[in-house]
């Protein structure tokens, strides 16, 4: 027997939603078979009894070995499971909820040229052309630009139930200084907002573009190649950026709300020390392979009646 805690419970049931897997279960019930041998009971392809049979693996629902033939053998592993329905809020979910964001999702903006957008196959819309950032295909982005002051503002969902117990909120994206081409000399002052609230400033040295980025795709030539990961991170008593402190904002301080939006923005402020633009990064560009992160961090805590989650 297996016992299903609540975190595990979404992806057990999604495993056992669809009726070739179902199929795939049955037949394994008191028998151990080849990828071939399902083949020929299901009537179905081998990539199709492949795929299926990876799904019910990652939810430990079957296990797999090599044959002395080099034929990967399946087996059921239970015969029954017992799921741990959730009684507080919260307990279905993981410790860490992540949730990305890509770049060219922005709600709202406030640009000015040199500016622009660009996907995995090219430059969208008009470079240096602010209407650019309302065409609809904008959701593609892989790469954002504006100079001097500016914003864009992001809205992100609450996964978490109200009542539950944060111990952080982490945010984390690419981003570097924007220059004509691009300048290794070009400091811009970028901040973080979370629901209105300040939560640091980050100064990028550069725009760099003396080498290239490990994710920028060969058709770009404009200059601009990657950014820093810069990572804040709002605990109960401040906010932290790349691990310094940045601001009294605390998580009290955000008042998130179940059934509302969180809204990050980056913005360079008009009234900022160094306003030299922003390049804000996608996983197709730059030198790391990630949107814009935002992670939910629950606290750990202990509940007498039912363990530890």
């Amino acid at each position: 027997m297996k016992l299903v805690p609540p975190t595990q419970i979404q992806e057990v049931a999604k495993a056992l939603s669809g009726d070739l897997r179902l199929r795939i279960l049955e037949i394994l019930g008191n028998q151990t078979l080849s990828v071939s041998q399902l083949m020929t009971a299901l009537g179905a392809a081998q990539p199709t009894i492949s795929i299926n049979v990876q799904i019910l693996e990652q939810a430990g629902l079957l296990m797999t070995t090599q044959g002395t033939n080099r034929e990967k053998l399946c087996a059921r592993i239970h015969d029954t499971l017992l799921l741990q329905l959730p009684n507080v809020p919260g307990q279905a979910l993981h410790e860490l909820e992540e949730i990305i964001m890509p770049v060219g999702m922005f709600t709202d903006c406030s640009i000015r040229p040199t500016c622009g957008l660009a996907g995995k196959e090219g430059i969208i819309g008009s470079p240096d052309d602010p209407r650019s950032f309302y065409l609809p295909e904008r959701s593609d982005a892989a790469l954002l630009w504006f100079s001097d002051s500016g914003y864009v503002e992001y809205r992100f969902p609450n996964p978490m139930p109200p009542r539950t117990d944060l111990s952080a909120l982490v945010l984390s994206a690419e981003l570097c200084s924007e220059a004509m081409g691009f300048d290794e000399d070009w400091p811009s002052d970028i901040t973080l907002f979370i629901n209105e609230k300040r939560i640091g400033t980050v100064t990028s040295p550069s725009d760099f573009g003396k080498t290239r980025g490990l994710y920028t795709p060969n058709w770009w030539v404009y200059g601009t190649q990657y950014g820093l990961l810069c990572e804040w991170r709002i605990e109960m008593d401040g906010s932290l950026l790349n691990g310094k402190s940045s601001s009294n904002t605390c998580l009290h301080d955000l008042d998130l709300q179940f059934q509302r939006p969180i809204t990050v923005r980056f913005e360079v402020e008009a009234d900022a020390k160094n306003q030299k633009g922003l390049n804000l990064f996608g996983a197709a560009f730059g030198n790391y392979a990630q949107d814009i992160k935002l992670s939910f961090i629950r606290e750990n805590k202990k509940d007498d009646s039912q363990g530890i989650y």
